[in-house]
């Protein structure tokens, strides 16, 4: 796991970016036109990666799920079994509450599954497993959230994924013999195409709840083309999401 992080955060953007430069820097005197090619490279991708405008209009291109209309909440029941939530990694030893809690991504797709669940009345399932082997799972910490601040009881905790194909194998073997085989996903917007892909894989038949749109209006002076380090974050886990959707299917199709 640790050297495929390594060669996940070289190899895409804004490492390769930051390698550019430095291999700009390494050949200023040997190979000065090639030197200069890598310097606008790597400085003009990392100039594109802090503009919003940039994030909103790459994130339409991943957003393709459309948001569940709240007027079809209270029916998910008659088209759904369960309610899946992926996680999202997690705050370490986060200080405001002295222990590991979800990211705001993570809660924000705990909102959207509580708010699903008590209109619907649907059990929930959480995905997560162990960050470097450390205990609580993912799953355990967004199942105790729900308990603790939303008041919703989850059903199933799947506590051995790490990524989001094995967040679609394994609650495939918890709930497909148990004859759940329709399921309300919930992720962010960006990330719910190869959530479905995966799930869909996995062998069940999927509702999409998305949150946490970024393509979205911007709201931001001067139409977004003004450098945000907000916006660079955006950007970097738009591209990782992209690799993963080229990635996916030749890894993983059957």
């Amino acid at each position: 796991m640790p050297l495929r992080y390594l060669f996940k955060t070289l190899l895409l953007p804004p490492g390769i970016l930051f390698l550019l430069l430095l291999l700009a820097w390494w050949l200023r005197r040997s190979r000065p036109r090639l030197a200069l090619a890598c310097f606008a490279c790597g400085l003009g991708g990392l100039w594109l990666m802090s503009l919003p405008v940039v994030v909103e209009h790459a994130a339409r291109q991943l957003e393709r799920v459309p948001p569940l209309p709240q007027a079809q909440w209270a029916s998910l029941a008659q088209r759904a079994d369960a309610i899946v939530v992926l996680g999202n990694g997690r705050e370490r030893q986060a200080p405001a509450w002295g222990e590991d809690v979800p990211t705001p991504m993570g809660l924000q797709r705990l909102q959207m599954a509580a708010h699903l669940a008590r209109v619907s009345g649907l059990p929930l399932l959480t995905s997560g497993g162990l960050h470097y082997g450390e205990p609580p799972s993912e799953s355990r910490m967004m199942a105790d959230t729900l308990q603790r601040d939303f008041g919703v009881q989850v059903r199933w905790l799947e506590e051995q994924s790490r990524t989001t194909w094995e967040n679609a194998r394994f609650s495939a073997q918890q709930l497909l013999p148990q004859g759940v085989r329709r399921v309300v996903v919930v992720t962010q917007a960006w990330h719910m195409p190869r959530a479905v892909w995966s799930f869909e894989q996995a062998g069940f038949e999927v509702i999409g709840a998305p949150v946490g749109f970024l393509g979205v209006d911007n709201a931001t002076p001067f139409g977004g083309w003004l450098p945000e380090a907000r916006a660079f974050a955006h950007s970097a886990v738009l591209l990782n999401e992209a690799a993963g959707l080229l990635v996916y299917p030749w890894a993983y199709a059957d």
